[in-house]
């Protein structure tokens, strides 16, 4: 079921409308579900607010997994990077009401090489955004699906957006992985991002049975604290299903344990946002 025509400009909000919460899902390790979050995190928040998901993963994983095969995508982030197109030009619909992706297109792969020479290569996700602010006032969020390595994708990244969500495998390896993607943040925090923060981690691919993850969840819990987010995302085959048939987990059924768990995670999403969004006003 493939995404419809382009996202259409002439119906956008005034420019002093406001702009969406930029999160990125970032881990430099594969297989942490990582885009399994982003599909279906976005799907469930799409059903109260307007979201926009940016596919910045050479594999394209999310564009497939939202309904967007490999041969149907044309241009996506790869344009957007160099400038090639507007990104109200590149974004598309997708079977979910009040989703839209921004694809990852099939030259997204030689970006990392051609970014090296540009002139303020960390920057080009951010001015895009900025570039398209009208168009993407009428948003709630914007959740970037990032490359399993810390290369200029990655980077540019976490320069764009507010903060960083990141999905952690409850296993022995995936904690020293969690290290090395909080130290990156702090670093691009320090040197080009000032206001970037840690989002929260999410406990990914979770079984009960298994004690080893249970001490992990414990670990990180312990460290993080209330950093880590109180949902849990349990191994689950529906969700492991899903991508094959180009859809959410959310919409290849519903009923399932990974579908309920990525509900009961963009409600404390939107819980956190308001939470933070009262602690802030109080202060002002």
């Amino acid at each position: 079921m493939p995404p419809s025509s382009a996202f259409p400009g002439s119906t956008v909000p005034g420019p002093d409308s406001k702009q969406p919460r930029r999160i990125a899902l970032a881990n430099q390790k594969g297989g942490v579900g990582k885009t399994t979050t982003a599909i279906n995190l976005a799907t469930a928040l799409a059903s109260k607010k307007r979201v926009l998901v940016i596919d910045l993963d050479p594999q394209g994983n999310a564009s497939t997994g939202l309904g967007l095969p490999r041969a149907e995508r044309g241009a996506g982030t790869y344009a957007l990077l160099l400038g090639e197109r507007p990104l109200a030009e590149l974004m598309q619909k997708t079977p979910v009401p009040n989703l839209f992706l921004l694809a990852a297109d099939n030259d997204l792969a030689g970006a990392e090489v051609e970014l090296v020479g540009m002139d303020d290569r960390e920057h080009r996700l951010k001015r895009a955004l900025d570039a398209g602010a009208e168009v993407l006032a009428g948003f709630d969020f914007i959740l970037v699906d990032c490359p399993p390595s810390l290369g200029l994708l990655t980077l540019n990244a976490l320069v764009a957006v507010q903060s960083v969500m990141i999905p952690l495998q409850t296993e022995f390896f995936a904690l020293e992985g969690v290290s090395q993607i909080t130290r990156t943040i702090e670093r691009v925090k320090r040197a080009l991002n000032p206001g970037l923060g840690l989002d929260g981690i999410v406990l990914t691919m979770f079984d009960r049975r298994n004690n080893l993850s249970e001490l992990v969840a414990n670990d990180v819990r312990a460290f993080f604290r209330d950093k880590v987010y109180d949902t849990v995302i349990p191994r689950n085959i529906r969700v492991s299903e899903a991508p094959s048939h180009g859809l959410p987990v959310l919409l290849y059924d519903m009923k399932s344990t990974g579908a309920q768990a990525y509900i009961q995670l963009a409600a404390e999403l939107l819980r956190r946002e308001r939470a933070a969004n009262r602690f802030a006003g109080a202060r002002a």
